[in-house]
C-alpha cells in the first residue's frame, strides 16, 4: 500500500477538497439537486457489452492492524512460544496480595535452543516456594472470554526437578476467576498437555494465569489457547465471526498475505512462504513490518507467529469458494523504507520460491511441495490460477526483476496468470513508465492502487472508460476513500467515503471487460491495535462489525450478475449527471436485470426507466437500499447497524416505470425479465 504520500502533495489535495467542502456540502456531485430528473434511463437487455468475471469483487488480506495474530487467527496467547525479540514480551510475573513474586518464590528465564531451531526458545521456570509463583499472559490487548464458551488450552512441558502441579486460570479484567483447571506435570522428556476450561463470565479484557505448586524446575513451550467456536470447528483455527463476515461477501478471490508486508522493511524481514507451512510449532516467528512503521502508532509487540500461514490462506480461499491470489517478494524490500535489492545474478532463489509455491498449491502429492501440502491434510490440489510478483514496486529495478519471474513462470506453468504492479501511485511519471513497460511485456494483470479523498472517486468513475482494451487486464487491488473531514480515526469509514466508493465502483462494473478484479484495503482493524485507517471491518476481542464501506462491497459482490448491459441516461453512460451514477447487469442464472444506482445528491430524485427488448417484466422487484442522511455517519461497536442495507419488494409497472432514489443512497434493484 502507498502509506507514505508526499506530505506537500497530500496537503494540496486536502486543501483542494476542503475548498469545496467547508460547512455545508457544496460540490457539484454532492449538492442539492432538483426534485425530479426528467431524462430517461434506458437499459437494453439484449445488448450485452461484456461478461463479468467471477473474480470481479474480492478481498485483500494484509496482516496490519492486528488482522492475523490478535484478529482472524483465533490464538489468544501472545508470544506463545517465547520467540519475540524480547522472549518474555506479553508475559509477566506480577505481585499481588496473594501471589508475591520475588527471587524467593521463583523466576522464569528464556532458554535459547540455538539459531538452527525454528522454535528457538523455551521458558524455564524455577519455583522456589510451594504456592507463591505465577505467570500471566495479557493476550492481544486483553483476552476475550465469553460466558459458556469452552477454551482449548495446550502446552508443551518437561520436568527438570520436583513434582510440579500447575493451575491454569481464566481471569476477568478485575482478576475474578472465570474458570480453572489443575494439571500434574510429569516426565523428563517434552510432553504435550491439552485441557478445556469453560468460562463462567464474559470479559473482553481478560487475562490468562498459570499458578505453580511445588518446588520444582519446569520447562514450558507453545502455551496456546483457542476458543472452541473456531471457523468450521477446526482445531487451532480462525475466528468464526470474522470469517463469517468474509463469507457473507461471497468474494471472487482472496489476495494474501499483503501488501507491504510481502516486501518487508528489509529483505531479511520479507514474507517467506516456506517458513509458514508445516507444523505450527516449527514456523519461524517474524517481526511485523508495521511494528514500528508509524511513530504515532508504535506497536513494539507486533509479531507474526504464522499460525495463519500459506496453507491456511489457501484453505480460507477454498472455504469461501474464492480464487487464491498469493503475492510474493520480487527481491526488493519496501522502496519507502530501505529499498534493499537482490542483485540480478542472485535472484534465482526468489524465482524458485514462486515455482515451488505453484507446486505446493497444484502439484501431485508425490511432488516435493505437493507432499508438504498433503502432509498438512490436503492431498487434493488448491487449483491455483494466479500469482502476484511484487507489491508496490516501481522503476527499472522492478521491471528488470519482473521479467525474470515472468519468463520462468510462463515457461514451466504457461496457464498461470501473473499479477504485476504499476506502483503505489494512481498517476504520474512512475505510473506511466510502469504501464508502458508492462504493456510491452504483454502482462496479464496490472495492479493499480489509490487512496484518495472522496471527490477523487467521484471524478474518476470514468477512469477506465478510455483505457486500451488491447493491453493488460486491470486489478484494482487496493483502494479506499480517505475523508479529510473525518477527524476521529475510528470514524473515517464514514458514509461520505462509502458513497463515493460506490459511485466509483459503477465505473469498475461498467468496464468489466477490462477490470476483472478489485478489492478494498485494508480489510481488518482491531479497535485497540490499529496502525492504519480507514478499514473495511473493525473488531475488538469479542465483537466485530462491518463499516458502510463493507456493505457497499457486499452489495456489489452479491449482486454482480454475469454480463454488463448497455444503460444510458440521456444517451450517455450514467457517470455523475446531477450526482447520479449507475450500471446495469444481467444475471444469467436467475434471469434478472440488476440495476446498481448511486445518488450522491442530497435530495431525492425520481428516475424514469425504460427497458428495451423485454418480452415481459415481473410485476415486482427486489430493492435494496443503503443510505444515511449524515455524510459523516459511521457504524461502531456500540451502533454496528447504523448504516446497513434494507431490502423491500416494490411494484414494477412494466417496461416503463419510475424509480425514486433517496438522497445520498446506493440502490440495487433486481427485476425478473423475459427477453
Amino acid at each position: 500500500m502507498n502509506r507514505f504520500i508526499s506530505s506537500s502533495k497530500y496537503i494540496l489535495v486536502v486543501l483542494s477538497f476542503l475548498g469545496f467542502h467547508t460547512g455545508e456540502v457544496r460540490n457539484s456531485h454532492l449538492a442539492k439537486s432538483p426534485q425530479r430528473f426528467a431524462n430517461q434511463v434506458v437499459v437494453d437487455v439484449a445488448h450485452r457489452t461484456a461478461a463479468i468475471s467471477p473474480t470481479m469483487f474480492g478481498i485483500f488480506f494484509e496482516d496490519i492492524n492486528l488482522a492475523a495474530d490478535g484478529g482472524i487467527y483465533a490464538e489468544l496467547i501472545k508470544n506463545r512460544s517465547f520467540e519475540f525479540d524480547d522472549p518474555l514480551m506479553g508475559w509477566s510475573q506480577p505481585a499481588s496480595n496473594r501471589w508475591s513474586n520475588n527471587q524467593s518464590s521463583g523466576f522464569a528465564s528464556a532458554i535459547n535452543r540455538g539459531a538452527d531451531n525454528p522454535n528457538g526458545h523455551f521458558l524455564q521456570v524455577k519455583v522456589r516456594s510451594d504456592e507463591n509463583y505465577v505467570l500471566m499472559n495479557e493476550g492481544f490487548r486483553g483476552i476475550g472470554f465469553k460466558e459458556g464458551m469452552k477454551y482449548q488450552i495446550s502446552l508443551e512441558a518437561k520436568v527438570e526437578e520436583g513434582n510440579p502441579r500447575i493451575t491454569l486460570e481464566l481471569l476477568g479484567s478485575d482478576s475474578t476467576v472465570l474458570g480453572a483447571q489443575e494439571l500434574m506435570l510429569t516426565g523428563k522428556e517434552w510432553r504435550n498437555y491439552q485441557i478445556s476450561i469453560q468460562a463462567s463470565g464474559t470479559d473482553a479484557k481478560g487475562i490468562f494465569r498459570i499458578r505453580f505448586h511445588g518446588i520444582s524446575v519446569v520447562d514450558l513451550d507453545m502455551i496456546s489457547m483457542f476458543p472452541s467456536d473456531t471457523w468450521r470447528g477446526r482445531k487451532n483455527g480462525l475466528r468464526n465471526d470474522l470469517v463469517q463476515l468474509l463469507a457473507d461477501l461471497h468474494p471472487g478471490f482472496v489476495r494474501f498475505p499483503g501488501g507491504c508486508i510481502v516486501e518487508g522493511r528489509t529483505l531479511e524481514q520479507r514474507y517467506q512462504w516456506k517458513k509458514t507451512v508445516g507444523p505450527v510449532e516449527d514456523r519461524t516467528t517474524l517481526i511485523n513490518r508495521w511494528n514500528t512503521e508509524f511513530s504515532h502508532r508504535s506497536t513494539p509487540d507486533y509479531f507474526q507467529s504464522f499460525g495463519l500461514g500459506f496453507f491456511e490462506y489457501f484453505q480460507l480461499a477454498e472455504d469461501l469458494d474464492a480464487e487464491p491470489l498469493p503475492i510474493l517478494s520480487c527481491g526488493m524490500a519496501c522502496q519507502f523504507n530501505t529499498g534493499e535489492l537482490v542483485p540480478m545474478d542472485e535472484l534465482d532463489p526468489y524465482v524458485q520460491d514462486a515455482l515451488d509455491l505453484i507446486e505446493f498449491a497444484n502439484g501431485p502429492a508425490t511432488s516435493i511441495w505437493g507432499k508438504v501440502r498433503a502432509g498438512m491434510g490436503h492431498p487434493e490440489p488448491f487449483h491455483l490460477k494466479m500469482i502476484g510478483v511484487g507489491n508496490e514496486q516501481w522503476g527499472t529495478d522492478y521491471f528488470d526483476r519482473y521479467q525474470v519471474f515472468e519468463a520462468a513462470i510462463k515457461s514451466k506453468y504457461p496457464d498461470i496468470r501473473i499479477v504485476s504492479g504499476s506502483g503505489p501511485f494512481a498517476e504520474g511519471e512512475m505510473f506511466e513508465y510502469g504501464w508502458e513497460a508492462l504493456r510491452q511485456s504483454k502482462a496479464d494483470f496490472v495492479d493499480e492502487h489509490y487512496y484518495k479523498p472522496p471527490q477523487w472517486f467521484l471524478d474518476h468513475a470514468v477512469r477506465y472508460d478510455s483505457y486500451d482494451r488491447q493491453g493488460p487486464r486491470i486489478f484494482a487491488g487496493e483502494y479506499a476513500a480517505h475523508d479529510p473531514l473525518a477527524t476521529d480515526p475510528l470514524k473515517k469509514n464514514d458514509w461520505r467515503s462509502a458513497l463515493s466508493e460506490a459511485a466509483f465502483m459503477t465505473g469498475l462494473l461498467r468496464n468489466a471487460d477490462l477490470v476483472q478484479m478489485c478489492s478494498y484495503a485494508p480489510l481488518f482493524a482491531h479497535v485497540d491495535g490499529w496502525q492504519w485507517t480507514p478499514d473495511l471491518i473493525w473488531f475488538d476481542n469479542l465483537q466485530s462489525y462491518g463499516t458502510p464501506n463493507y456493505y457497499v462491497q457486499k452489495l456489489y459482490a452479491n449482486n454482480r450478475g454475469s454480463h454488463v448491459l448497455e444503460m444510458n441516461l440521456d444517451r450517455k453512460p450514467m457517470t455523475g449527471q446531477n450526482g447520479l451514477y449507475g450500471a446495469a447487469t444481467w444475471d444469467e442464472k436467475t434471469g434478472e436485470l440488476i440495476f446498481t444506482l448511486v445518488n450522491t445528491a442530497e435530495g431525492m430524485q425520481e428516475l424514469p426507466v425504460h427497458i428495451e427488448n423485454a418480452r415481459s417484466v415481473s410485476s415486482q422487484g427486489t430493492r435494496i437500499d443503503l443510505r444515511h442522511a449524515d455524510l459523516l455517519g459511521a457504524n461502531s461497536l456500540m451502533d454496528p447497524d447504523l448504516i446497513v442495507p434494507e431490502e423491500t419488494m416494490i411494484p414494477i409497472s412494466g417496461v416503463d416505470f419510475t424509480l425514486a432514489l433517496d438522497g445520498q443512497s446506493v440502490t440495487i434493484l433486481r427485476v425478473q425479465v423475459e427477453r
